[in-house]
């Protein structure tokens, strides 16, 4: 395990690779898991960080591989997340811990809940996508024009995919936040683009930027895992799960969290009429953080 000069941490998993690894918030609390979405990286937002902090709670970072500072792991699925998340854990010397994604992050820490439930306190999926072969859901029915685009992509294979990625990253890798909005203003409903400033929108970006670097290697290889099976049942997960969905969603639909709700016998559940996309990761995260905590089992 090597330390960059900002703090941030590369930790060798087991066969060599290396893993880009960010910490923040009480460096005593309790251990917890943050699945950055697609594409994201590492780096945690400072509205979570101040969360964390607030809340007791050591919030962890990592770069799924193909992000950051972790090297790409082609035809990589989502389970393969579980065996990343504990070799982390292990490097970082904690045996149990919580975890939640957001968005993208989501099927993410579904797959960490469901393989590792001796390690695993609590989960929470916030605005999580559902299998792609989830049954009696329409899967893209809802996604504004530029998931719409990208998915549509991801199904006519690497590619075609790889081509959407190069000409779609120029738009997320934008310095500000109304840049960054002009780029996916199809997925904006109201209150998404009212969260998109300030704060918590320079976390975003930072995060993106941080991830994104000169490749879109992990951007492409989270679009294709989620089009494939995913490598395990969410309906497996035992652990307490919190799931949290705004209506407001135009990038991933209520319906998503609403079918994994219906499966997941241990979901709980928070579907805010009024909430969006972003704003469950920008106002809603501290009582994620103070659920996570309230779970027996530390």
């Amino acid at each position: 395990m090597t330390a960059g000069a900002n703090g941030d941490l590369r930790v060798e998993l087991p066969g060599g690779r290396l893993v880009g690894v960010c910490q923040a918030g009480d460096p005593a609390g309790r251990p917890v898991f943050a699945l950055h979405g697609t594409p994201g990286s590492r780096t945690l937002n400072p509205v979570w960080s101040a969360s964390a902090r607030r809340a007791g709670v050591r919030l962890i970072g990592y770069d799924r591989p193909g992000y950051g500072l972790t090297p790409a792991r082609p035809d990589r699925r989502v389970a393969d997340a579980a065996a990343d998340v504990a070799a982390v854990a292990d490097a970082l010397g904690l045996e149990r811990f919580a975890v939640w994604g957001h968005s993208g992050g989501g099927p993410h820490a579904l797959a960490v809940a469901a393989l590792l439930p001796e390690r695993v306190v609590a989960a929470a999926a916030l605005a999580s996508l559902a299998p792609y072969d989830a049954a009696g859901l329409d899967w893209l029915a809802g996604m504004g024009g530029d998931n719409l685009a990208e998915f549509g992509a991801a199904l006519a294979g690497r590619e075609a995919l790889e081509a959407y990625l190069r000409e779609a990253a120029p738009g997320f890798l934008a310095g500000e936040p109304a840049e960054l909005a002009a780029a996916i203003r199809s997925l904006l409903s109201p209150v998404d683009a009212a969260v998109l400033n300030g704060e918590y929108a320079l976390g975003l970006i930072q995060t993106i930027r941080t991830g994104l670097v000169a490749r879109t290697d992990g951007w492409r290889d989270d679009d294709l895992a989620f089009v494939s099976p995913w490598g395990f049942d969410p309906a497996a997960i035992a652990v307490p799960l919190l799931i949290v969905h705004g209506r407001q969603d135009l990038f991933v639909p209520q319906a998503h969290g609403r079918w994994l709700a219906a499966r997941v016998p241990a979901a709980i559940t928070s579907f805010d009429p009024n909430g969006g996309h972003l704003t469950v990761a920008a106002s809603a995260i501290h009582k994620v953080h103070e659920w996570l905590l309230a779970r027996p089992g530390w």
